[in-house]
């Protein structure tokens, strides 16, 4: 029972971690990354697709992406799906490859993308309490129901904290990582 609460609370942790990566790889650092486009979507025979299934994305240099589409006719869809993108990215197409130039960061941007980042990372720091919050109270259901001893209780509480302490300083360390990227010129 205990054992089976830790695995599920390590679980649901490791999963929140692994949400948090994907926010944070979505916001931009001066640096091209091919995930930059990962929630951009194009009109595909009539499904909204992300780009990365209509087109190979690849980067190019520090500064540029090169989107390839699998269909001379998709050229057009995708570089309009990247214009109307929140992103504020202005691709420029030469024969089948469009090419996506991403703008150097104003030290003002870069600050409210440090804002940004902290946002998501406390975001992630509630969802990993919160997991821990759950499994305490299964905790003390199970002393309540009387299938665990109050020392048991004791003792998972303390592994569930560590859990959480775990998952929180890994938290810390992505934050750090990433406004430090973030920062660089």
């Amino acid at each position: 029972m205990i054992e089976d609460i830790k695995k599920d609370a390590d679980t649901r942790m490791g999963k929140s971690i692994e949400s948090l990566k994907n926010e944070l790889t979505k916001i931009r650092t001066g640096r091209a990354n091919i995930s930059l486009l990962d929630h951009v979507t194009v009109d595909y025979y009539g499904s909204e697709v992300p780009i990365a299934q209509a087109a190979t994305v690849s980067v190019e240099d520090a500064r540029t992406l090169a989107v390839s589409p699998w269909e001379k006719a998709l050229v057009p869809v995708i570089e309009k799906a990247i214009m109307s993108s929140d992103m504020g990215l202005n691709p420029v197409t030469s024969g089948d490859v469009i090419r996506v130039p991403l703008p150097a960061l104003t030290e003002e941007r870069r600050k409210d993308f440090v804002k940004l980042v902290r946002q998501e990372a406390e975001q992630g720091k509630v969802a990993v309490r919160n997991i821990r919050r759950d499994a305490n109270a299964d905790l003390k259901e199970l002393v309540k129901e009387k299938e665990i001893s109050e020392d048991d209780e004791r003792g998972a509480l303390e592994v569930v904290q560590k859990l959480t302490d775990k998952h929180i300083q890994q938290i810390d360390d992505m934050l750090a990582a990433k406004e430090k990227e973030l920062m660089e010129i």
